[in-house]
């Protein structure tokens, strides 16, 4: 990762850095958005820290100490994190109180979608379809900083964000909880008109590179595709869930 790109975060979400501060700050109840912690670093306090971090299951990226030291002059210790401005929740929890409200679960997967403004406009087009929550990887998922929230105009401090450390695990809860899962592909030749939306699901969207993880395609219980007609083969992935989305509001409406 280039300097720009720690620096922009550093300008983004709050940075918390020094062992105990994170440690502080994670007993204090604050959410990190990402830790950052030296590669190598030991000793006591670290050992500390490690011991909470698992018991908290945060997960953290390892880094060279030239990293660190881009995003802060001071006197970090080997451990910089930076406070998420929302709080995430679990999938778990969200789906009993859908269900006890009497409503019919639209929840949203993105696997692997790294580009900040692509996921603020995907929450807020989420938002407007009436998604009760989208469900995102602890790694290999965009920040949610400022810039993803103002452009999905506030709708990530309206829609329930779920972080997991992997997708898969809830994927399959919402399959036993009676959600049908629809991942959004081209892999296959069953356009997005013809699932049955207005029963509970859960859509996949993945990332313009790299699509849907194999592990997520083999468990959907439909592959559905956007007809493309002209020349270039594939949308921006925020159009894309626009389109998949608003066909199950079409057909929950209708």
């Amino acid at each position: 990762m280039n300097t720009n790109s720690f620096r922009s975060k550093s300008e983004s979400n709050q940075m918390v850095f020094g062992i105990r501060a994170v440690i502080e700050a994670i007993q204090g109840g604050k959410e990190l958005e990402s830790l950052y912690i030296q590669r190598g670093l030991s000793g006591a306090v670290f050992g500390e820290l490690r011991s909470i971090l698992k018991e908290y299951e945060i997960s953290f990226q390892s880094v060279p100490v030239e990293k660190l030291n881009r995003l802060t002059l001071k006197n970090h210790q080997g451990v910089v994190a930076f406070i998420s401005p929302i709080i995430y929740q679990k999938i778990e929890d969200i789906i009993p109180v859908i269900y006890e409200k009497g409503e019919i679960p639209l929840i949203l997967i993105l696997d692997g979608i790294t580009d900040v403004r692509n996921l603020g406009a995907i929450a807020r087009t989420a938002e407007c379809s009436g998604v009760n929550a989208i469900v995102i990887p602890s790694k290999g998922s965009a920040q949610i900083n400022p810039d993803a929230i103002k452009t999905s105009t506030g709708a990530l401090f309206k829609i329930p964000v779920c972080r997991h450390e992997s997708l898969l695990k809830p994927a399959r809860f919402l399959q036993q909880s009676g959600l049908q899962l629809i991942a959004c592909t081209e892999k296959t030749n069953n356009y997005l008109y013809q699932p049955d939306y207005t029963g509970p699901s859960a859509i996949i969207m993945g990332s313009e590179e790299d699509g849907i993880s194999l592990e997520l395609i083999r468990i959907a219980d439909h592959l559905a595709k956007i007809p493309i007609l002209g020349e270039i083969e594939s949308l921006n992935v925020s159009v894309s869930a626009g389109i998949i989305l608003y066909e199950a509001v079409r057909q929950r409406v209708l």
